[in-house]
Formats: C-alpha cells, sequence, structure tokens
C-alpha cells in the first residue's frame, strides 16, 4: 500500500475516533469511585440448607446475582460474598445506578428454576414453543460435575442432576412422553439448557452432556444449584454513595494526567526534535482511538483504570524513544536517511515487542478473563488490567505504524 494511502485510512480512522469521542449518546462509564452508585447488603437464609452445601448456596447465590447485574446492564460491579459466626452475606456496589428500589427489585429475588418441554407438533421443528411442567427448583435436590464413565463420552464433563422423591415422579413422567424431543431447563425465564431425553429416566437422577469443558460444566451445576437450592436473600442495606472520590480528587487527578501528558510531549520535541514531534501527532491519534473503544466496549473507567491508561501512554512513547535511539546510530554510522529509518524499526522491534508481550501477558492474568478463582478476582484491579491491556495493544499500532507512516512521508517531502 502507498504512503498516501495509508496516511488517509490513518486520518479516517483518527475523525472516526474522534466523532465517537465526541458522539453525547455514547457516554463514557464511569466506576463507583468516580460517580457513586448503589451499595446493597444481603443476607442469605441458610436455614434450610446442610452445612456441606452451605458454601456452594452462597456462590450459587453470588453467581445468580451477578448474572442478573449483567442483565441490568452495569458494567464492572463489585459482588463480594462474606461468612462467618453463622451469618452468610453479599455485598454488592452498583455504580451509575441511582434507583435503589429498582436495583432491589431485581437482585433480591430468590432464583426460579423450571422445567419446560416442547409443545411444537413436529419432533425437531426449527422452533420450539416451551411451556411449564410443574418441575421446578424445588424438585432438584442437587446439581454436581463428573466425568462420564460410558464408552461415547469416556472422561468427558457431564452435569449430574439429582432430584427429590417427588421430583423424581414428576421427572420420570416428563421425559416418558418427550423421548427424542428437548426439555429445557430455564432459570428466571431465561434458558440455561435444551437437552434432548434419551429415554425414560425413572430413578430420579438424570445425566446432562454435551461438549462441556470442567469450566462451562461446573458454572452450569453452579446456576442450576441457584434455582434448585431453596436460599432466600434479604436486604440488610441499601444506600445510595457518592463518588468516593469527589469531584476535586476527580478533577486534581484528570490535571495531572494532562500536566504529565504535556510534559511528555514536550520532551520528545526537545529531545528529537520533528521526530519528536511526529510521535506527538501518533500519540494524539493513540488517545482518540482509545477514547473511542473505551466508550464501544464499553470500559467502565475507575481511578485504577484511569491510571493503566497514563501508564500505556508512557509505553507508547517508549517505544518511540527506542526507534529514535536505533535511528541515531544508523545515521552514525554514514547511511542514508531512508535506510537508516527502516534499519531502526526493524531492528528496534524486538525490544519493542518483548517489552509488550510481557506487559500483554502480565494484564491477562491480573484481568482474569476466565474467572479463575485462584487469580485476582477484584473489579478495580481488573479494570486496570483491562485499560493496559487495551492501550498496550493500540499502543504498538500507533506506536510502529503510524509512527512509521507519518516519518516516512515526512523523508520523502524534505527531499521534493
Amino acid at each position: 500500500m502507498s504512503l498516501k494511502w495509508r496516511l488517509i485510512l490513518i486520518l479516517i480512522l483518527a475523525a472516526a475516533a474522534l466523532g465517537i469521542d465526541l458522539y453525547p449518546k455514547i457516554p463514557l462509564k464511569m466506576g463507583l469511585d468516580l460517580v457513586g452508585g448503589t451499595h446493597l447488603t444481603l443476607v442469605a437464609d441458610m436455614s434450610r440448607i446442610e452445612d456441606k452445601d452451605k458454601t456452594d448456596a452462597l456462590e450459587s447465590v453470588k453467581q445468580i446475582i451477578s448474572r442478573r447485574v449483567d442483565l441490568y446492564g452495569v458494567t464492572e460491579p463489585v459482588i463480594q460474598t462474606s461468612a462467618g459466626n453463622g451469618t452468610y452475606r453479599l455485598i454488592v456496589e452498583l455504580p451509575g445506578i441511582k434507583d435503589v428500589n429498582q436495583a432491589v427489585s431485581l437482585i433480591g429475588q430468590t432464583a426460579q428454576l423450571d422445567f419446560r418441554e416442547d409443545q411444537t407438533a413436529t419432533a425437531g421443528a426449527a422452533s420450539y414453543n416451551f411451556i411449564p411442567t410443574g418441575l421446578s427448583g424445588k424438585d432438584l435436590k442437587k446439581a454436581s460435575v463428573s466425568f462420564s464413565q460410558s464408552a461415547q463420552l469416556s472422561g468427558q464433563p457431564v452435569v449430574d442432576l439429582e432430584f427429590t422423591a417427588d421430583g423424581g415422579k414428576k421427572f420420570g413422567e416428563i421425559t416418558s412422553r418427550n423421548v427424542g424431543r428437548p426439555l429445557a431447563i430455564f432459570l428466571d425465564n431465561i434458558p440455561l439448557t435444551t437437552p434432548v431425553v434419551n429415554e425414560p429416566i425413572l430413578d430420579g437422577r438424570a445425566v446432562i452432556s454435551g461438549n462441556f469443558t470442567s469450566q462451562s460444566a461446573s458454572q452450569l451445576a453452579i446456576q442450576l444449584n441457584a434455582g434448585a437450592l431453596p436460599v432466600p436473600v434479604t436486604i440488610l442495606e441499601q444506600k445510595n454513595v457518592s463518588a468516593t472520590l469527589g469531584a476535586d480528587s476527580v478533577a486534581k487527578s484528570i490535571k495531572a494526567g494532562l500536566v504529565g501528558l504535556a510534559a511528555v510531549m514536550l520532551f520528545m520535541i526537545v529531545l528529537y526534535r520533528v521526530n519528536g514531534l511526529l510521535a506527538d501527532l501518533a500519540l494524539v491519534v493513540y488517545g482518540l482511538i482509545t477514547l473511542a473503544v473505551y466508550k464501544l466496549e464499553p470500559v467502565t473507567l475507575t481511578l485504577p483504570g484511569i491510571a493503566g491508561f497514563i501508564l500505556t501512554i508512557g509505553m507508547a512513547v517508549d517505544s518511540n524513544i527506542l526507534i529514535f535511539e536505533r535511528l541515531r546510530e544508523e545515521l552514525k554510522t554514514g547511511r542514508p536517511d531512508k535506510i537508516a529509518l527502516e534499519l531502526a524499526f526493524g531492528r528496534a522491534w524486538d525490544s519493542i515487542k518483548d517489552a509488550n508481550l510481557a506487559t500483554i501477558i502480565t494484564s491477562l492474568v491480573l484481568l482474569n478473563p476466565f474467572s479463575f478463582t485462584w487469580l485476582n478476582t477484584s473489579g478495580l484491579v481488573r479494570g486496570f488490567a483491562l485499560t493496559l491491556f487495551i492501550g498496550v495493544i493500540i499502543s504498538l499500532f500507533t506506536g510502529i505504524i503510524v509512527t512509521r507512516t507519518f516519518m516516512r512521508i515526512f523523508l520523502a517531502w524534505r527531499k521534493q
């Protein structure tokens, strides 16, 4: 692709990003520390749960509340569990939510699990018409994960269902009349899974098989238990909370970031002259694209998230410094400007790649995208990691592609 078209594409991308940045109907999402929101403390009633199941029950309640919060449209909520002295609590913080009553009505409900059968005339139809069977969460004793011993699914994760005595009878009748047809399981009126009944199941124990991983099978078991275990929650405390940092602290943080950015841009111009100015222009493109991604993702900005963004600005400049210092070395050997420029970018790439790859790996560990329990699960830390990850990826593009295009064009213009 010619330099002219590369420049046009970069300008189009920057203009599109600027349009998104200035478009008021796509606002930036702010975290609880910046805009405040709703704080709820809930108590789980474990009186009907056996001691050995209480920890799993609390985790099930947490999962269903997290699911409801996702449906509510809240990003980066803080949902924590607390157990001690026979009390089981959940602390829920919802940034940007001002209507406490609406949040309570959604989150404070006991999970409703039910089984539904298909009433379409033809088995295997393209669409289904599921109706309740009368089999519900109170009839399901427990769901758990095991590994199949059958020849067809040997070693694969499956989800075991164990019904109560009354539930087992209902399930036997339902499966007997639905052999070869789907039997859907709904949680809060949303389908979780739609397994097909292979044969009548009369002993009150069923197995859901499929292309499960250990994690996906465990997730389904937790969701089923959320509706099977009778764990009602009550609101112990509910309140609106103001931004923990306050408007003055936020303004000072933004001011500090702008001062730091201006100092970095001035440093680049003083040290590298025209090349530094071109790097600063690439940095402006970086800022526009990053802000647009934050809006489109959307990323919930907390103060740690803003810190991650500012950190990636420094990393974007760091890449350019490596390139410019390498360029100086190539020019000292007497190489022509064009050759020295290409060699500088090529030879600096290995160092830039390794440094940024290490940062990407670190950010993914902190982000914990698969929600491993043995890694970080803090919303604020994940917010920092997400902005860091996005920033590093975009800085690689602007530091290598955009800056290089600007420098090539300037070099061609100077030789005219």
